[in-house]
């Protein structure tokens, strides 16, 4: 199949439900949420107007979700007086909530305690058992309980018989439980990992994850025993054994098949990318996929696991008080909009192996930078010419005015078609910050290009000389035009301004209409003679280096 014409899905981690959500839940998502925009984009694939459980999917699918058969959601449920699963609906929701406020396009949002997840996770299991991948036994190991996690008695020592992540003691435990023979994968997983170096990405992480695969792997827990404990009730129980139910990892990590195993929806397995933080990498590049080899379904196209936010040079943790929470999101997207708040998370991001700052100066910088001086300075000045000399409607045919640049180094049609290109192999490549800088690219040369042919002196000499105005003329629609195709661009990572742009430029694109089409200068859809072209707002004000940090109250 042309890959063109195969669905596209990209989901995010489920997150725990036992606490608010915060920036490194929204990041993770809203690079899910922009990769989706562009592939939807290329296709002219419809944006969804809300997630659903139920409806037929575009060929362009996006998941997110919740993870709610934790231990900690009992114990936080206790403490706050009430139930595990009025808990998990409170939780959740917030997720929702803060993902619809950060404006995330996602096709379907699920839970874990829904029943379409619930009663598909036994039967994956039995597949397990019935091919001999499942067995009885008794674990013993260092428990990480923040985690919910069994560590080796190696990787145990060298974190010192701490949490790697909340720093407190690990707990000795012996418990009955079942056993998933991970041991069985290790050498169809180096196999696949070496035949598809794209399958685990960043390349570090690739390293990392295969280093690990040829020191040989064990057989892991994939079920914890049902006792008095409330919270060892809260959870799926294993197949045939009600005395035990599944371990809470082993239960979130098959969402991602449960959301699409309907008739419905099982075309779109396997996933094109699945985004993760660095966390969580050993579960998704090969529990994951070895669970996946044991029932027969076919790998993910690429495991990408991200690096973590700092805030200001410090590491993000509950005891610092430092975790950048959807409220001070919400408070930088009041001040400078939500857009540029994507825009910094997602070209400043840790998006690569390295971890990234979240600091109030560079916030500016790039805002200033990027967006003030940028794309809304050059289409300011590009409107306002446009109103000025010509009443506000667009003077040439874009694809004539093309015609007629002979500036060398702008050859308009090539600079947009060049663009494009490179934007559609960077978001193949899963390289976000890549399939945006295009766009910028086209900004900066419509810049250099103002600055060459200086539209404004040769306004002057407009009124009384037709040559001088057909030059002018073909000047700002070559600008106009170029950047029509750097607003399409930038859609995925500032879908509300450039919608602006566009709207107020006369030239929203039609529904089912693919990027290739829209960005044709000598297409149907390129800008017009006539064509009104509104000075509009301005799109992101100037910020001032010196203020302070928008407050989250």
């Amino acid at each position: 199949m042309n890959p063109a014409q195969r669905p596209w899905y990209v989901t995010t981690p489920i997150y725990y439900v036992n606490d608010r959500p915060h920036i490194g839940h929204c990041f993770t998502t809203l690079v899910a949420d922009a990769a989706a925009r562009f592939e939807r984009l290329l296709r002219g694939v419809a944006t969804p107007a809300a997630p659903s459980p139920t409806a037929a999917p575009a060929p362009v699918f996006f998941l997110t979700g919740t993870d709610e058969h934790a231990d900690k959601v009992v114990t936080s449920a206790e403490a706050h007086q009430t139930t595990p699963q009025a808990w998990a609906d409170r939780n959740a929701a917030e997720f929702a909530k803060a993902f619809a406020a950060m404006g995330f396009a996602n096709d379907d949002f699920i839970r874990t305690t829904e029943a379409r997840h619930k009663e598909k996770v036994p039967r994956y299991i039995e597949k397990m058992v019935a091919r001999g991948d499942v067995y009885r036994g008794e674990y013993t190991g260092w428990y990480d309980a923040g985690q919910e996690e069994y560590l080796t008695e190696t990787a145990a020592k060298e974190q010192g018989f701490k949490s790697a992540v909340s720093g407190k003691p690990l707990e000795k435990r012996t418990e009955p439980c079942w056993f998933f023979r991970l041991s069985k994968f290790a050498e169809p997983l180096q196999r696949h990992l070496e035949a598809n170096p794209r399958f685990v990405q960043p390349d570090a992480r690739r390293a990392e994850v295969l280093g690990r695969i040829k020191l040989g792997l064990n057989d892991v827990p994939i079920s914890r025993p049902v006792t008095d404990d409330p919270a060892t009730q809260w959870g799926v129980r294993m197949p045939g054994d009600p005395a035990s139910r599944v371990y809470v990892w082993i239960d979130a990590l098959f969402n991602y098949l449960t959301a699409v195993d309907t008739p419905e929806r099982r075309h779109l397995w396997p996933p094109a990318v699945q985004l993760l933080g660095k966390d969580i990498l050993w579960f998704h590049a090969v529990i994951w996929p070895a669970l996946l080899l044991s029932i027969g379904e076919e790998l993910p196209g690429t495991i990408w696991s991200h690096g973590w936010w700092l805030s200001e040079g410090r590491k993000m943790s509950k005891s610092l008080g430092n975790f950048i929470a959807i409220e001070q999101l919400d408070a930088y997207a009041r001040r400078y909009s939500l857009d540029a708040l994507r825009w910094y998370l997602l070209t400043q991001g840790p998006l690569g192996a390295n971890d990234a700052d979240f600091v109030h100066a560079k916030f500016v910088e790039v805002f200033n930078a990027d967006l003030a001086n940028g794309i809304g300075n050059c289409t300011s000045r590009v409107g306002n010419m446009i109103g000025k000399y010509f009443e506000g409607k667009l003077p040439l045919d874009a694809a004539a005015a093309a015609k007629e640049s002979r500036v060398p180094g702008y050859d308009w049609p090539a600079l947009v078609a060049a663009a494009v290109a490179k934007a559609a192999a960077a978001h193949a490549a899963h390289d976000l910050p890549g399939a945006l800088a295009p766009a910028g690219e086209l900004v900066k040369a419509v810049d250099g290009y103002i600055n060459v042919t200086q539209p404004f002196k040769v306004a002057k000499l407009a009124p009384t000389d037709p040559a001088k105005r057909a030059e002018l003329a073909a000047i700002l629609a070559n600008c106009a035009e170029a950047l029509r195709v750097a607003a399409l661009l930038l859609s995925p990572a500032m879908p509300s301004k450039m919608a602006q742009v566009l709207r107020e430029w006369s030239s929203t694109p039609p529904a089912g209409v693919p990027l290739a089409e829209l960005a044709r200068l000598d297409g149907p859809h390129s800008l017009r003679a006539g064509t009104a072209i509104a000075k509009g707002e301005i799109l992101f004000l100037r910020a001032d280096p010196a203020e302070a940090a928008p407050s989250a109250g």
